[in-house]
């Protein structure tokens, strides 16, 4: 029963570690649920050690299967007899090959959500604007923060609630979000605010 205990062990510190691979990612996304954008931001931190929680995940799991699926040894008839009981299937489910199985996939889908967590957002709809093109302005700005695309994602989703958003494109790898409204219902303040209010801050505007 130990080799069971331990790879439920194991199966735990997997998922623990798969969710803080991507909770700087995850973050946005929870802020968009519960309307709590400040925490957004908030374990943004994390974001240089994901590749060393990546691996962590990645050997934590291996060696989990890998206690799973070795071959028990038996030595004297009082082993056998213990191996028996292991392979009966009587043992909680916890601890069962099934259960690591869903834990494996749990944690592959976690690590890889920075790659799809931008679906959880809706597509913000575009604002016609009935004003004079001299009232259309664009900024590009400069923000700190962001890691993935989902923090991108919760940028443009906030800042198009504005009145007068026209278009809107965040980028992480470049660090800022490219901005076109009209003056004359909104303003950079304004944006600037929204932006803020997500947990990331606006550096600078040009």
């Amino acid at each position: 029963m130990k080799k069971f205990s331990e790879s439920g062990n194991l199966a735990g510190a997997s998922i623990l570690s798969a969710i803080a691979a991507s909770l700087c990612c995850i973050a946005p996304v929870l802020a968009l649920i519960s309307g709590a954008g400040g925490i957004a931001s908030s374990f943004s931190w994390l974001e240089p050690a994901r590749p060393f929680l990546l691996g962590i995940t990645t050997l934590v799991l291996s060696f989990a299967w890998y206690q799973k699926l070795k071959p028990s040894r038996r030595l004297s008839g009082h082993e056998e007899i213990q191996c028996a009981c292991e392979e009966d299937g009587k043992h909680p489910f916890m601890q069962t090959k099934k259960f690591l199985g869903i834990v494996t996939v749990f944690a592959f889908i976690m690590m890889a959500f920075p790659y799809y967590g931008h679906l959880f957002y809706p597509k913000a709809e575009k604002q016609a604007s009935f004003d004079t093109k001299n009232s259309i302005q664009e900024v590009k700005f400069n923000i700190s923060g962001m890691t993935c695309s989902s923090c991108a994602e919760h940028i443009k989703h906030e800042v198009s609630k504005l009145s007068g958003i026209l278009k809107t494109n965040a980028s992480y790898e470049h660090g800022n979000a490219i901005v076109e409204f009209d003056t004359l219902k909104t303003n950079i303040t304004e944006i600037t605010n929204a932006i803020n209010s997500t947990g990331y801050s606006v550096t600078d505007q040009k």
